[in-house]
């Protein structure tokens, strides 16, 4: 079996032709769904990046347990497995995440991989004294410390000096070589169209605005304070972005249509989360509730057997954490036990799933569930980082390794479920001045009261609901699948909900 994976970073479904966008130029998506299955109730699983990372290796979710960190010892990783039963697994990527502390071991369980650097913040070109009055003259003031982005953004004068073009450049190399070749995986990963939203001109000018200011393309994690002008500013520079990587996307279709790759290879395209353009006053992620524009994602899947459902939609509520065990499915493989997902290669051949609900979120933060007409954001019932604690061999965050601080107070923890007998490290969260869980770069979270939505009369989520019986329901499920992902005991506590065994 050959298999392409196209994940993106940061994509909101509503800036997709194939989820509805009327503003948003993406043909390409669009050319992809028809002969796809397209999902409608996917789901993320744990937050942000590299978290959501390691549930897709893993075909588990981890917020309960865990920060940002690397794939730990006793993780299943699936190019791994593949690799290990013969299968070649090569990744394409320019998240640079996978060369920071919290996000080191995850390529090495590639057969091969291939980097392009200067994406973002990656320390990429060395200037040693760079002349930071003139570059920060061209931006915006809100952006004006992204220093590496500042002098990497110098680099990249013509169109093939970006990122994306030069992922999907690797991309055709690798399939122009490979395509007669079977057993492999192809992981092409674009960092786009996460923030900076800085694309090429001839994408750019599509999308016209009033702005007549200095460089804005990288939106704050915060509330929305910008002007008009300004969030039309950094609305447009998404969108040329998401139709930039549509333009590519569909280079990789041309490359399927020419080597009639539909006929033996299957090609996934989806997401690691969404992100907040405006919407409910916020910018991005991290800091607000997990509202669907971040948590709703999408899924296209074609798999030449099931070529005749191409055009088709399904309705099964389905999970990040599911692609683990689809992957392998797809190659024969056997599925480790302690994968908590699902197999997707049923539902594409019809509507049949096998979850009530999906919990998902952030470690630190609410503990949020969706049974694919309601969903409840349910917050700690307890103040500050009570009842909270991070379980780890891998002790490093997003772009640091814990301090001796932090670790003089770990005490060892005995197994969970899934870590293989192997005990591990009980830590304390990371906090700020006042006690309360920060999530990566030190960022809180805010607007910290449960809410209970129902997404068929109200998908923009603007008018929380009142109804105890259903946010009973809803509990039931969050403890269910707390459960079978052997949630820390305490972590029942933290959310004001009886652990197994117990009664209300």
């Amino acid at each position: 079996m050959k298999t392409v994976f196209v994940l993106l970073d940061s994509l909101n479904r509503n800036a997709m032709e194939p989820y509805g966008s009327q503003t948003v130029h993406t043909p390409n998506f669009t050319r992809f769904q028809q002969r796809a299955v397209t999902f409608d109730n996917h789901y993320v699983g744990s937050l942000p990046c590299m978290p959501a990372r390691r549930d897709l290796h893993t075909g588990r979710s981890h917020f309960l347990h865990r920060s940002w960190g690397p794939l730990e010892p006793f993780d299943d990783s699936f190019p791994e497995i593949m690799k290990q039963h013969g299968v070649y697994t090569h990744l394409v990527t320019d998240h640079h995440h996978y060369f920071a502390d919290g996000g080191a071991t995850y390529h090495q369980r590639y057969s091969s991989w291939d980097l392009v650097r200067g994406q973002a913040i990656d320390r990429w070109k060395a200037e040693v004294a760079p002349d930071l009055e003139a570059l920060k003259s061209a931006f915006h003031p809100v952006q004006r410390h992204r220093t590496n982005y500042m002098i990497n953004r110098q680099f990249m004068v013509d169109e093939e000096d970006y990122c994306s073009p030069q992922l999907f450049r690797l991309a055709d190399e690798f399939l122009q070589r490979n395509h007669r070749s079977d057993n492999w995986l192809l992981q092409l990963e674009c960092f786009d169209p996460h923030e900076p939203f800085h694309a090429p001109p001839r994408f750019r000018d599509r999308y016209k605005t009033s702005y007549d200011g200095p460089i804005l393309d990288w939106p704050i994690y915060d509330r929305v304070k910008e002007t008009p002008e300004e969030i039309a500013e950094l609305r447009a520079n998404y969108a040329a972005l998401v139709t930039m990587t549509d333009e590519y996307f569909g280079k990789l279709l041309d490359i399927f249509d020419q080597h009639d790759l539909w006929a033996d290879t299957a090609l996934v395209l989806t997401t690691d989360h969404g992100f907040l353009l405006g919407e409910h006053d916020w910018w991005a992620k991290n800091r607000m509730p997990v509202y669907d524009e971040i948590a709703h994602i999408p899924l296209m899947i074609y798999h030449p057997d099931f070529a005749s459902e191409g055009g088709t939609r399904r309705q099964a509520l389905t999970q990040t954490t599911d692609l683990m065990p689809t992957f392998l499915d797809m190659a024969g493989l056997a599925i480790p036990a302690d994968v908590s997902g699902h197999s997707l290669m049923p539902v594409l051949g019809g509507d049949e799933g096998k979850r009530d609900s999906v919990i998902f979120g952030y470690f630190g933060a609410a503990v949020n569930v969706c049974d694919g007409r309601y969903s409840y954001f349910r917050y700690p019932a307890v103040s500050g980082a009570e009842s909270l604690h991070e379980y780890t061999l891998m002790p490093t965050r997003m772009t640091a390794r814990f301090s001796i601080r932090d670790l003089a107070g770990a005490t060892l923890h005995p197994s969970f479920s899934f870590t293989k007998g192997v005990p591990v490290l009980k830590l304390d969260p990371k906090t700020d001045d006042e006690g309360q869980p920060v999530e990566v770069q030190g960022m809180g979270f805010e607007d910290w009261r449960s809410a209970l939505y129902d997404l068929d009369t109200d998908p923009g989520q603007t008018t929380p609901l009142d109804r105890p019986e259903i946010e009973m329901h809803l509990c039931q499920q969050i403890i269910e699948n707390m459960t079978r992902l052997d949630a820390p005991y305490e972590a029942y506590r933290r959310f004001g909900l009886p652990a197994p065994g117990e009664t209300a």
